[in-house]
């Protein structure tokens, strides 16, 4: 049986309208790709605490994070990956900067197809090209 991996992601809206992506490390399986940030869910961590965690971790970054919008599946060569996928806003003057990614980018959506996005993500820049940025709206 192939390994899973289950995955949270957030699509980190700016005020402009423009996207956040990082950029792997060089020493990383898949090197210098670019996807949107986030990381694996632990055993016994919900998904929207992993992505919090993973946010904080890589990015320094707080949100706000709204319902899930995506769920995706992809095929790697060495195991499947699962990944959910939230829309995010910044909180309480939280600003991006590079903790554990080699370099992250403000992008428009017009232009996610300049980037060397990881295959997984590619199903997401598609359908924030088709539909627009998606809000995050009222949180229950």
């Amino acid at each position: 049986m192939r390994a899973r991996k289950l995955v949270s992601a957030g699509v980190i809206v700016g005020a402009d309208g423009r996207v956040l992506i990082t950029q792997r490390h060089a020493s990383w399986s898949l090197p210098l790709q670019w996807e949107f940030p986030g990381g694996k869910v632990e055993p016994g961590e919900s998904p929207v605490a992993a992505l919090a965690r993973e946010l904080v971790e890589e990015i320094d970054a707080r949100v706000e994070i709204g319902r899930i919008w995506e769920v995706l599946f992809h095929a790697y060569e060495t195991f499947d990956l699962v990944m959910l996928v939230y829309p995010c806003r910044l909180v309480g003057g939280s600003a991006p900067r590079i903790v554990q990614v080699a370099d992250l980018r403000w992008v428009g959506v017009d232009e996610l197809d300049r980037w060397d996005i990881l295959p997984a993500d590619r199903p997401l820049c598609e359908r924030l090209r088709r539909e627009g940025v998606p809000s995050v709206g009222p949180i229950d």
